[in-house]
């Protein structure tokens, strides 16, 4: 179930084994993201990039947005 966690709740969840999921287009992706989180942007996010993904851990997904 989607939910807005805090970064407390996030570094929980990824030493538990949750994915990290970057959603910007992989030029933003390269120039900075969180250590361990794969590159998806949302713009490609269909059923294949999906499958790159475990069904069985948690996925973290988020994008730095400054505006």
């Amino acid at each position: 179930m989607p939910a807005i966690i805090d970064h407390s709740a996030l570094q929980e969840l990824s030493a538990r084994g949750a994915q990290l999921v970057e959603v910007l287009p992989a030029g933003e992706y390269a120039e900075m993201h969180l250590p361990g989180a794969v590159s998806l942007p949302l713009k490609e996010l269909n059923a294949d990039g999906a499958r790159r993904l475990d069904p069985a851990r948690p996925v973290i997904v988020y994008c730095w947005d400054y505006q």
